[in-house]
């Protein structure tokens, strides 16, 4: 795990700017504490910052450059089924100098070009340069799970881990006011958007090159999604209980301390169990809330750590403690983030690192098998939508009930007004409506036919007859875009590796070979994952309801916050003078936000604060 950087030259005018991409040495140290390496050639400059996991010896380093001085290589990820490749190089007369999978990938591009990159069983990211033919391979994952950010002229091609690596390349950095749009409805920017205009993100499953006259980007990897399983439902559950445990058995390899997150949930439960059959003595780490009760699942983690007789550590947080790093986990991004459960990771990750360098989690789970809330409400919503209009009739009773996310009933009352609205809409227009926080006209930035362009692109491929085109919408936007951004972002602000078992393409390929039936039906979400792991799981958190990994927003922004709310966040004057939101609707979230009737403005308060602390950072 590491972070990379580099620019290639396509003008003069970029050559001078190569020795700018030293300066991202600074700011993507955290996800290499351990060494640095710049590599420099007339046209290209490449930059690695090193967190050591595999071949932790000076021979792992990078930049990697073969023998012959032509091709160099920087790498950020793992790849984890190197060793059958290395055996082969070997074989075929290849002398390699370390035992890292760097190296290996290093020659595999050599031979083969960009036909290596789906020879990846791993996440990364990565650029690939030939000094001979001044060209070079930037690539990334097949989901998402490690980031590339990159800004392209006439001049130059930069690109970074981060975005604070991005900016030292002196880039642009106007605000992309449709993104901005999508971020106020999501809490987050997808792929392959960000905040500044004209730079973006690289798509998973893609990779560009690039020469002189031109860049080039392409596809390497889309799930197989046909839903065409060829089989009973016993012969799936065997075929994903054998590739869910090869994914964690490969996951395991490390010449670092590892352990497991361990939620309490469903996902990261199965994954811990898993691993416990193949590392003695596993260490697993979960997180509480000792002031908030509705929000703890730190029992049904040790539930789970008893069972298998894992080495297992817990963190009790408190509000002090989680509001004690909320400046850093709301700078950190450098972009508007507001996925607030991002605290609580920010604070595991923390603890977790104390003890070993590498994790493994169970994100990917719920967007694979249908595990969320607005699964089983599309499911529904497919059924009643002919009930739409009988339906609508309740909304005002309603209206009479507090919703919000603080407690189970006024949780309970908030979805059933979401899902009423949603049946008067088409299936993409309901996604996209449950995907955010708050009504389109609710948004405090114009629409714009950009914003309803990236709109449509990231809804396009529902369809109501296929519920495996939700989930794959899921995979697309939310996995990427939010799920994997917390993880990578708050893990590597702690110099944490984490790695994601269900996030193997074997595992993928498989989950979208099944027909939905086998993921989710009317009576239970994740059906194939629960009844193909049933026997390592206690039975109280199987049978337990699905409880969100959040963190109790409403009750500060009702006290510990509502004083610095008052001066960053609902500050009339400031926000006319920023001219970029509409205020009018910045101060209906505050009236809703402490009245009785919250609903979600806790959240879209959360995401206020998230833009104007990252406001102020770049534009004051």
């Amino acid at each position: 795990m590491c972070g990379i950087a580099g620019i290639f030259a396509f003008t003069e005018t970029g050559k001078r700017t190569l020795p700018l991409a030293g300066n991202a040495v600074s700011p993507l140290k955290r996800r290499g504490p351990d060494a640095d390496g710049i590599y420099m050639s007339e046209t290209a400059c490449l930059v690695h910052t090193r967190l050591s996991i595999i071949d932790t010896s000076e021979s792992g380093s990078q930049p990697f450059t073969d023998d012959s001085g032509r091709y160099t290589l920087i790498f950020n990820g793992e790849f984890f089924n190197y060793e059958e490749y290395r055996d082969k190089l070997l074989t075929e007369g290849v002398q390699l100098h370390s035992q890292s999978d760097t190296e290996v990938l290093l020659h595999l591009l050599i031979r083969h070009g960009e036909k290596a990159i789906p020879m990846i069983n791993g996440f990364f990211s990565f650029a690939f340069f030939d000094k001979a033919a001044e060209t070079m391979i930037v690539a990334r994952d097949r989901f998402g799970i490690k980031p590339l950010y990159y800004y392209c002229d006439h001049d130059r091609f930069c690109f970074a881990s981060e975005l604070k690596g991005l900016k030292e390349f002196d880039i642009p950095t106007q605000p992309d006011h449709a993104s901005l749009r999508i971020f106020f409805h999501l809490n987050y920017i997808p792929d392959p958007w960000t905040a500044y205009e004209g730079v973006k993100k690289l798509d998973p499953g893609t990779y560009f090159k690039i020469s002189v006259p031109q860049t080039v980007q392409e596809s390497y990897y889309t799930p197989n999604s046909d839903g065409r399983w060829i089989g009973d439902y016993r012969e799936a559950s065997d075929s994903l209980a054998s590739v869910l445990e090869d994914s964690v058995k490969l996951r395991l390899v490390s010449d670092v301390p590892l352990g497991c997150f361990l939620s309490g949930g469903i996902d990261s439960s199965v994954i811990a169990a898993l691993a416990s059959k193949h590392t003695s003595h596993l260490k697993t780490f979960s997180i509480g809330f000792a002031d908030e009760p509705y929000f703890d699942e730190t029992k049904y983690a040790r539930l789970l750590a008893k069972k298998h007789h894992t080495d297992h550590t817990e963190f009790s947080l408190r509000t002090k403690d989680l509001l004690g790093v909320l400046d850093e986990v709301l700078e950190y991004p450098d972009e508007p983030f507001a996925d607030s459960s991002a605290l609580a990771v920010y604070i595991l990750s923390r603890e977790t690192r104390k003890h070993v360098t590498v994790a493994l989690s169970g994100d990917g789970a719920d967007e694979l098998f249908g595990g969320y809330n607005k699964h089983a409400a599309e499911l529904r919503a497919s059924a009643y939508t002919s009930y739409s209009k009988l339906a609508k009739s309740f909304l005002p009773v309603l209206d009479l009930f507090p919703s919000g996310r603080n407690s189970f009933i006024s949780n309970k009352a908030r979805q059933a007004k979401k899902f009423i609205s949603g049946l008067q809409l088409t299936a993409a227009d309901r996604y996209w409506d449950w995907a955010g926080f708050a009504d389109e006209n609710s948004n405090y930035l114009e629409p714009g036919a950009e914003y309803m362009h990236r709109r449509n692109e990231l809804t396009k491929t529902i369809d109501s007859s296929d519920f495996n085109t939700v989930l794959k919408a899921d995979v697309r936007m939310v996995l990427a875009g939010d799920m994997l951004t917390k993880v990578d972002r708050m893990s590597m602000a702690n110099s944490l590796e984490v790695r994601c078992p269900f996030l193997d393409y074997r595992v993928v390929d498989l989950a979208f070979s099944m027909p939905s039936s086998f993921k989710i039906d009317s009576q239970n979400r994740k059906k194939i994952v629960k009844d193909t792991f049933a026997s390592l799981l206690p039975a109280e958190l199987l049978n337990r309801r699905k409880q969100g990994f959040e963190v109790p927003l409403l009750k500060w922004f009702r006290a510990d916050l509502k004083n610095r709310l008052d001066h960053e966040v609902f500050n009339e004057k400031m926000i006319r003078d920023q001219g970029i939101l509409d205020a009018d609707k910045v101060l209906n979230v505050k009236k809703q936000l402490y009245s009785s009737n919250p609903g979600d403005a806790a959240a879209r308060t959360y995401a206020l604060l998230s833009f104007q602390s990252w406001y102020k950072s770049n534009f004051h």
